[in-house]
């Protein structure tokens, strides 16, 4: 397989991961908060909807024709807007501009060799000028590491927690025996002496 190809299919498997931990959620589960800095799962499909326009976008001469990107940014815009759902942005409009996201990105991907070079305008001079390879890695890194946020929120949703459908990548137990894990990782937790560790 070629390099951009290995990129590229672990770039999808995080993308399906992120939205596969919707499915089966009410309106409100996918919206709502669940730590003090307003984490949530729908905030987190939009935020990676604007990484995956931006990074792939704008960084190689792509500018996406997505007017709420402009909102985003404007002088006035609302602090963190792209971490949430308003009341007036649907599910599948959210789902929509992640998927025109990866449309949009997936074309640059392949119009551009591993090589070839772009700007990120909102970085440091001297780290300014990337490759299209670092930015698949930078995104590729982003979005796994919002798909870890998204499975600890849907798991303090409705308990469902795993990789992704088919592969869990959990160790096996039913409900008793995770009961029992969780009692013994908590009482190793209060349980532990400093002044054992040398």
């Amino acid at each position: 397989m070629e390099p951009k190809d290995v990129l590229r299919r672990y770039l999808q498997t995080a993308r399906n991961a992120v939205l596969w931990k919707l499915d089966g959620l009410s309106e409100y589960d996918v919206r709502r908060p669940l730590t003090p800095t307003g984490t949530n799962l729908l905030g987190l499909v939009k935020h990676l909807a604007g990484i995956e326009f931006g990074y792939f976008g704008e960084t190689f001469g792509r500018p996406p024709n997505e007017p709420v990107l402009d909102s985003w940014f404007a002088p006035d815009a609302e602090p963190n807007v792209d971490m949430w759902a308003t009341a007036d942005e649907s599910r599948d409009e959210i789902l929509g501009f992640y998927t025109r996201a990866w449309a949009h990105a997936d074309a640059t991907i392949e119009a551009h060799a591993l090589d070839d070079v772009g700007e990120v305008q909102h970085w440091p001079p001297d780290r300014r000028v990337v490759t299209l390879q670092q930015i698949l890695v930078h995104v590729i890194a982003e979005t796994n590491r919002h798909a870890g946020h998204a499975d600890i929120v849907r798991e303090l949703i409705d308990g469902a927690a795993g990789y992704r459908e088919g592969n869990a990548n959990m160790a096996p137990g039913d409900a008793a025996w995770w009961r029992n894990y969780l009692a013994r990782v908590e009482d190793a937790a209060r349980s532990f002496n400093p002044g054992r560790v040398q």
